[in-house]
């Protein structure tokens, strides 16, 4: 299985990486990259009108390419690291192939150690499922098939890497997806992991 190292150059030459999350395991490429993102739309057969979510290592690494409301950046500073993504308006930085031509974007700060170092050295990088649209999430690399790892170029294994790194044993990811959340307009779009803390700090601030 790929290093971090490897998946980071794979990155910066335009190509694609599957990562385990503490969510499932996603597809990453070059965020910034319109035709690293288009290939992502390809090898997932994703509509183009729906947009791909951008993955940094950290909340303030964030800050440079969205730009939350106070009470946004304050709920980033709460709930991220986490299973949560939060639509915030973007910057010129971000494509427009990325957010489907929308002025605004997802952002996730994947709490996995594996996913954080990846993001650290390569840059963001699209934050989306490691499977064809339409089909369940991949919890395991085993169960990524070969017709999907045909377009894929290095694979980060959670098993693989050092205790720290490992959700399970096995490198098994949980495979609750995250919440989406709008917090400017007040709005859960997606249920998922940690919602029912989410709700509650959008109910109380």
């Amino acid at each position: 299985m790929t290093d971090v190292s490897s998946a980071a150059e794979a990155v910066r030459a335009g190509d694609l990486v599957v990562y385990p999350t503490e969510t499932v395991y996603g597809l990453g490429a070059d965020a910034l990259d319109p035709d690293a993102v288009e290939r992502v739309f390809a090898a997932k057969g994703r509509d183009r009108s729906k947009p791909l979510s951008l993955g940094v290592p950290d909340a303030d690494a964030a800050l440079s390419y969205v730009r939350p409301t106070e009470r946004a950046e304050r709920f980033m500073r709460e709930f991220l690291p986490g299973p949560v993504t939060v639509i915030c308006e973007r910057t010129d930085d971000v494509p427009d192939a990325l957010t489907a031509g929308s002025d605004r974007v997802g952002v996730r700060v994947p709490d996995h150690d594996l996913a954080r170092e990846l993001l650290a050295e390569a840059g963001p990088l699209t934050a989306t499922s490691a499977n064809p649209s339409g089909r369940g999430s991949v919890t395991r690399v085993a169960d990524l098939s070969e017709e999907f790892l045909d377009g894929v170029d290095a694979v980060l294994d959670a098993e693989h890497g050092p205790t720290a790194h490992r959700t399970h044993d096995d490198g098994e990811t949980p495979g609750t997806e995250s919440t989406v959340v709008d917090v400017a307009n007040d709005e859960v779009v997606r249920r998922g992991a940690n919602a029912d803390a989410i709700e509650a700090w959008l109910r109380k601030h």
